[in-house]
Parts: C-alpha cells; structure tokens; sequence
C-alpha cells in the first residue's frame, strides 16, 4: 500500500466521482482535485456543485459528446505545456459510457501521463450486488434509442453465454425491459438496479416478465437512472436452441418445433417463439 502521491506535471488524471452519494469520493482523488492545474468536466454547471461541496476551487472547462474531437486537440496543447489536468463525468468513471476517450487516446499517443484514480462506478456497484455470476460479462452500455435498432443490438448479444450488463434511462426502462423479454425470453433471469446510493436505491430481479410488471406497476418504479443485468442463460435453454436450430434446417417450422419440445421437454410455446426470432 502507498500513501498519496503527488501530481506530476503534464499528466491527465482520470479521476472516478460519486454517482450519488457523495461520502463515496476517495480522499485519492480529493488530493488530485486539489492539486491539478485544471479540471475537465463533462458539464461545468453540474461538477460546480460537487467542487464547491468539497471546496476545491480551479478552472474548469468542458469536454462533452458534442465538442470532444475538437476540444481534445486543444487540452492537449495544454498538457504539452506542462499542465496537469484530472477529467470527471457527471457521476461515476469517466469514459464508462461518458466522453473522454479520444482525449485519453490523443494524449497516450503523445505519451502523455494518463493515471486512473478509481472509484465509483454504477455498473460494478451493480453487478456486486446483483446475484447474478460476475466471473464473466459485457458491459453494452445504452442501447439504441429507436426500437428497430434495440431490438437489432440485443439479437447481436443474444449469442453471448454470459451476464449482460446495460444502462438506461427514466424513459426507455420499460420498453428496453420489454424488448429483451422479446429477445431473451420473458422467463430470463434479470436485475434492475435503480438510482444507485442515492436515497432511493432499489433493486429487483426476477424474470423479465415480472420485472416489466414491476414497472408498470406504478409510474415512479420507472423514474431514476437504471442499470440492467441480465444472467447467463442456462445450459438447457442453449442446448434446446441448438437442437432447434439443426432442425430447422432439415424440417418445417412447426415440426421442427414439435420434435425439440419432445426432445428437450421445454414448452412448445417458447420453443416455437423462438424459431420465429431465428427466421427473422
């Protein structure tokens, strides 16, 4: 173990902040606030808030979605210049389905510094939590906004045999949960973390059919910001689809769909379901 270090000119920082509790800030990256020559916010407005609560006080400037190819080019000229810098999100690791990446790729191409200060991240806090195996997974960040798209993401996942890990916002909770039941069968294992360390933090599994019931249960069951899990399928559930799949491939649907419900006794409906997606 070491003590905190200290800054070292023309370094980047990238530096993990609360998601919502802000006890959760490391006493690692109050030192490195502290000590930079300047902070790079996803938004200026809402890290103020976060600055002022700790009483750090340096310039800042914004990195965002819309300027970062740009604006990278000139943080770079800063960091040339001898100047330390840490980057911060609105909430969580920097970079996790937030922007900085082509600032941190820019400037290790112009051997630059970069150093990690870890610390919260929504979709580790969520999976440690969950109940569903962690040994394995893939983090997809946000799907697409439009159904077709989403629906097209998630049958591009639906191959991988092990835990899923998404985030999503208030308004496409519900019908994210509802398109991966499409997808995934609404008898898939799933979590819903919801508005995690904050005071109403929440979690609910089940299968996907009761976590969308859960959602359309009541309004404010679908406001926060949510991170999905969805578990590794079961060996059955893959071993009916290959069979299925072979079938397929030397039968009719429906026949097809009969001899693998005998076969591996899972219900025809799913089965059937299904064979629908894979002619899709």
């Amino acid at each position: 173990m070491t003590n905190l270090q200290s800054i070292n000119s023309g370094s980047l920082y990238i530096v993990a902040t609360p998601i919502g509790n802000l006890d959760d800030i490391s006493l690692r990256a109050l030192s490195v606030l502290k000590s930079v020559d300047f902070i790079i916010a996803e938004d200026t407005r809402h890290s103020q808030t976060l600055l002022q609560h700790f009483g750090i006080k340096k310039p800042l400037t914004s990195l965002h979605a819309f300027n970062e190819t740009q604006k990278s080019q000139q943080l770079l000229i800063s960091l040339e210049k001898g100047q330390s810098a840490a980057l911060i999100s609105d909430a969580g690791t920097p970079l996790i389905s937030d922007p900085g990446f082509p600032l941190v790729r820019l400037a290790k191409k112009h051997h630059i510094l970069v150093t990690p200060i870890p610390g919260p991240c929504a979709l580790i806090s969520a999976l440690s939590a969950a109940g569903i195996p962690c040994d394995s997974f893939t983090f997809a960040g946000f799907l697409p906004a439009k159904q077709a798209a989403r629906i097209e993401k998630l049958k591009q996942l639906s191959s991988i045999n092990h835990t899923l890990i998404f985030y999503e916002s208030s308004h496409r909770i519900k019908a994210s949960v509802k398109d991966m039941g499409e997808v995934f069968g609404e008898n898939c294992e799933m979590a819903l973390a919801k508005e995690l360390t904050k005071t109403h933090e929440r979690f609910v599994d089940g299968q996907s059919k009761d976590i969308l019931c859960w959602l359309e249960a009541d309004p404010a069951h679908q406001k926060g910001e949510f991170v999905i899990i969805i578990a590794p399928r079961e060996e059955k559930a893959r071993e009916y689809e290959t069979i299925l799949r072979r079938l397929m491939n030397e039968l009719p649907l429906r026949k097809a769909v009969d001899l693998t419900s005998q076969i591996t006794l899972v219900n025809k409906n799913e089965i059937y379901k299904t064979a629908l997606k894979m002619q899709a």
